[in-house]
C-alpha cells in the first residue's frame, strides 16, 4: 500500500482567545481620599498563527486536531496595569499551505515561505480600563469594556507541493519508476491502475553537485477535472511545479491523442496551467529501435520539446536531466 502518512487536507474548528475585561478601579491611598479612576485595560486574546516550516513536508501532525484554541487574556487591574496576552496558538505548516473558510470556500492566504507568519483567526480585543472614560463632567466613570470575544471558525488546510518538476500522465505512465530511476524516492510500483495514492517527491541530482525536486503526481485519467478518479484530489499539486513533464508510453494508441486529454483536464481544472513550461517524455521505448522512434516522431504533439526514455534500462534518462535543467533555467 502507499505511505498513508502523506496528509494534504485537514479541517478543523480555530478558535481565537477572548480579550480579557477592562478593569474598573479607582485609587485608594491613605493620603488620598478621593484618587481618580485608574482601571487598566485588558490583554488581547491569543490569535491563530499559521508559521511556515520547510522541515514539514505533510499536514499530518494536524490531521488529528480537530480543534485549536488560542489562550483568553486577562483582565486588567487597578494603578493601570494591563492584563497579559493570551498566549498565541502557532501551527507550523509545510511551504505550499492555503488556508481556507469551511463554510464559503473562500481562499484566505497561502503559505510559500519559510518561518511566514500570517493570522489566521484573531484574537478578541482587551476591553478598555475605566481610566479611559472619565471625563471633565464624569470625573469617577463607573464603568469598564468588556473584552471582546474571540472568533470560532471551520478551516481547511490544503497543501499544494513545491517542486521544480511536476509528472503529468495517466495511471500506468511510468511517472512512479522515472522517480525512482533517477532520485532516492521509493514510491510504490505496479503494473495497475492507481498504484501511486499518494504525491512523492524526490530530489534529483544532476551534474557538478547541482540538483532539482520532482513530484509524481497520482494518474489523471479523463474526467478527473470533474471529480472522476483519483485526479481531482490532486491535480492542485501540479499548480506549485515550475515546469510539467507529460508522460505518454510508447505503447499507446496515439501519443498525441493521450496528451490533448491530459492537456484538457488541467485546462479544465485551472486554464493557467496552460501557461507553465511543458516537456514529454515518451516512455517505456525498451523495446524499440532507432528506427521505430523516428517513425513514431510523426504522432508527436508540435511545439513542445520531447524525448524517449527507458526507466529500466536508463536510455536516456541523463538527456531528460539535462532538458529539464534547461528548461528550469530558462530566462
Amino acid at each position: 500500500m502507499a505511505d498513508s502518512n502523506f496528509i494534504d487536507y485537514v479541517k478543523f474548528c480555530s478558535r481565537s482567545g477572548a480579550g480579557g475585561a477592562g478593569s474598573l478601579h479607582f485609587r485608594r491611598e491613605k493620603h488620598v481620599p478621593k484618587g481618580g479612576p485608574d482601571g487598566g485595560d485588558g490583554g488581547r486574546g491569543g490569535h491563530i498563527i499559521l508559521r511556515g516550516n520547510s522541515q514539514h513536508w505533510t499536514l499530518l501532525h494536524l490531521k488529528y486536531k480537530k480543534h485549536v484554541i488560542a489562550e483568553a487574556g486577562k483582565g486588567g487591574e487597578g494603578g493601570r496595569r494591563k492584563g497579559a496576552d493570551g498566549k498565541d496558538m502557532i501551527l507550523d505548516v509545510p511551504l505550499g499551505t492555503v488556508a481556507k473558510d469551511a463554510e464559503t470556500g473562500e481562499k484566505r492566504f497561502e503559505i510559500t515561505e519559510d518561518g511566514q507568519e500570517v493570522i489566521l483567526t484573531r484574537g478578541g480585543r482587551g476591553g478598555l480600563g475605566n481610566d479611559h472614560f472619565k471625563t471633565s463632567t464624569n470625573q469617577a466613570p463607573h464603568y469598564a469594556q468588556p473584552g471582546e470575544e474571540g472568533i470560532e471558525e471551520w478551516i481547511i488546510l490544503e497543501l499544494k507541493l513545491l517542486a521544480d518538476v511536476g509528472l503529468v500522465g495517466f495511471p500506468n505512465a511510468g511517472k512512479s519508476t522515472l522517480l525512482s530511476s533517477i532520485s532516492a524516492a521509493k514510491p510504490e510500483i505496479g503494473d495497475y491502475p492507481f498504484t501511486t495514492l499518494v504525491p512523492n517527491l524526490g530530489v534529483v541530482g544532476y551534474r557538478d553537485d547541482k540538483s532539482f525536486v520532482m513530484a509524481d503526481i497520482p494518474g489523471i485519467i479523463e474526467g478527473a477535472a470533474e471529480g472522476k478518479g483519483l485526479g481531482i484530489r490532486f491535480l492542485r499539486h501540479i499548480e506549485r511545479n515550475s515546469i510539467l513533464l507529460f508522460m505518454v508510453p510508447a505503447d499507446a494508441p496515439s501519443i498525441k491523442e493521450q496528451y490533448s486529454i491530459l492537456l484538457g483536464e488541467l485546462e479544465k481544472y485551472n486554464p493557467e496551467l496552460l501557461d507553465k513550461q511543458r516537456l514529454l517524455a515518451v516512455s517505456k521505448v525498451d523495446m524499440l529501435d532507432e528506427e521505430l522512434m523516428k517513425e513514431m516522431e510523426s504522432d508527436l504533439p508540435e511545439g513542445i520539446p520531447h524525448v524517449f526514455i527507458s526507466s529500466v534500462s536508463q536510455f536516456n534518462l541523463d538527456k531528460l536531466k539535462d532538458l529539464i535543467w534547461q528548461a528550469i533555467h530558462q530566462d
